[in-house]
């Protein structure tokens, strides 16, 4: 009588100690619903490739990302027109991996790791796989030297040290993709890598063409998945963005890494999880996008002493301005300081419209001399003392003399502002800004060079 069980099963017998060897079994596609593919007859784990091949021949790569009983629910990469009841499900040998090395630089690729910029194949002496790798925590080196961003507010106000996780918080339509553009020209970083994710599509190649420019792509990686990708693949861009980043900070180099923006990644893997169960939990985020925040964010930083760094900047959109919102607030908790950007400076003309009252760097008493700290402090108290005025002084309510602390702030408010404002085409060293800053904050006339940012650049800085 002939033997039913499987033929997996009978092989063992004969080679117990080389299960490797034996293919594994094809599946099934039985079901199709919204973003979510499930099929039968695989023995998979969660996090494995397979590929769906219609009778056509026709093929669609998905991921594994749950299972049920005999049946498994995978996520596709791309759209999944053309399939059909019973596709074949393939699972692969071997997980996504690309060349790279420094001929990476200047290349646009996507979420797969492929070129989207038409110039040929990828070239690099490694391989990169798709596992990140784990760090010591007790081995990173401290953040204790501060990073030149070439934007004026920030290394006066708000500096950032070399390995600093920041949060870059802003409403649609306030300047934060261009603020990150004057990053990437300005940074003093041996490579930057950017990661474009959930952005419309016209926006990349803008970004690309007229804010990062070919200087700024020389020496930069852009990962970018549209608004239009599939929820997986922008959530593989944001994974294979800070992939990359690890990459060069382990070939000793200090990296800067720009992701716009943790909130797409937040959606993305929203999408995956409502589509296959998950209960949705705060405003109808699931649990496990929480614990993907942290995991993402924790592998940016320093390396070990004398080893390279990633400084990332996160940017976060908060809807409606609401900087309460979950993933705002999940950010702010996990991140290692956060620049918020004001609508309302934005509306005012001025560019780049950080709220520096809002903002805060948690490195920077690390990083700065106390006299800088001092006169960080002493800009944030008068610009506070003047918002706190604003009513009574726009309707002349306010008299003055009554207080001298609100007379030294209404006198000093307008170069305060000029302060802040820097152009597009301008890159404020480290040295300058903390010159600058203190001359804002002396006695009598204070003019700093490079403070005023020429008013026909409004239009430009209003994009992103």
């Amino acid at each position: 009588m002939t033997e039913r069980r499987p033929l997996s099963y009978r092989l063992r017998r004969y080679l117990p100690e080389s299960t490797a060897l034996i293919p594994e079994a094809e599946g099934r596609l039985v079901r199709s619903v919204g973003l979510t593919l499930e099929a039968i007859g695989l023995n998979v784990s969660v996090g494995r490739q397979c590929v769906v091949i219609s009778r056509d021949g026709r093929k669609v790569e998905a991921e594994v990302v749950g299972f049920a009983g005999a049946s498994i629910y995978l996520m596709p990469v791309k759209r999944v027109e053309g399939l059909e009841p019973g596709a074949r499900v393939v699972p692969l040998a071997h997980s996504m991996a690309m060349r790279i090395g420094l001929q990476t630089l200047g290349r646009v690729i996507n979420g797969l790791g492929q070129p989207l910029d038409d110039k040929g194949p990828l070239l690099g002496s490694d391989i990169l796989d798709s596992l990140p790798n784990d760090i010591n925590p007790l081995k990173r080196h401290p953040i204790s030297e501060p990073l030149d961003v070439g934007i004026r507010a920030i290394n006066a106000l708000i500096t950032v040290g070399r390995g600093q996780r920041m949060g870059l918080f802003a409403g649609s339509g306030v300047g934060k993709s261009v603020l990150m553009g004057m990053m990437t020209k300005y940074t003093t970083a041996d490579v930057v890598v950017v990661g474009l994710v959930g952005e419309r599509g016209r926006e990349v190649k803008e970004f690309i063409d007229h804010i990062l420019g070919e200087e700024g792509l020389a020496r930069a990686v852009v990962v970018a998945s549209p608004a239009d990708d599939a929820p997986l693949m922008r959530l593989r861009a944001s994974q294979l963005a800070s992939r990359v980043a690890e990459y060069y900070r382990d070939q000793g180099l200090n990296v800067l890494l720009l992701m716009d923006s943790l909130t797409r990644f937040a959606q993305a893997q929203r999408e995956i999880s409502l589509a296959i169960g998950e209960p949705p939990a705060t405003k109808g985020y699931p649990p496990s996008v929480f614990a993907k925040i942290p995991e993402l964010v924790e592998r940016a930083g320093n390396a070990a002493e004398g080893e390279g760094s990633i400084t990332a900047f996160y940017t976060v959109l908060t809807e409606g301005d609401d900087l309460q919102d979950p993933i705002a607030d999940s950010a702010r908790a996990i991140l290692d300081g956060h620049i918020v950007l004001s609508r309302q400076l934005a509306e005012e003309g001025i560019y780049p419209a950080i709220d520096v009252e809002a903002s805060i760097s948690r490195a920077m008493p690390n990083i700065v001399q106390e006299d800088q700290l001092k006169a960080m402090q002493k800009f944030k108290q008068m610009l506070s003392r003047y918002q706190q005025n604003r009513d009574l002084i726009a309707i002349g309510a306010y008299s003055p003399g009554t207080d001298p602390a609100t007379d030294e702030a209404i006198e000093r408010f307008p170069k305060l502002r000029a302060f802040i404002q820097q152009g597009l085409t301008q890159s404020v060293h480290m040295a300058e800004s903390t010159t600058n800053l203190n001359a804002v904050l002396q006695k009598g006339p204070a003019n700093p060079r490079s403070a005023a940012a020429p008013s026909p650049l409004a239009a430009e800085h209003g994009r992103g």
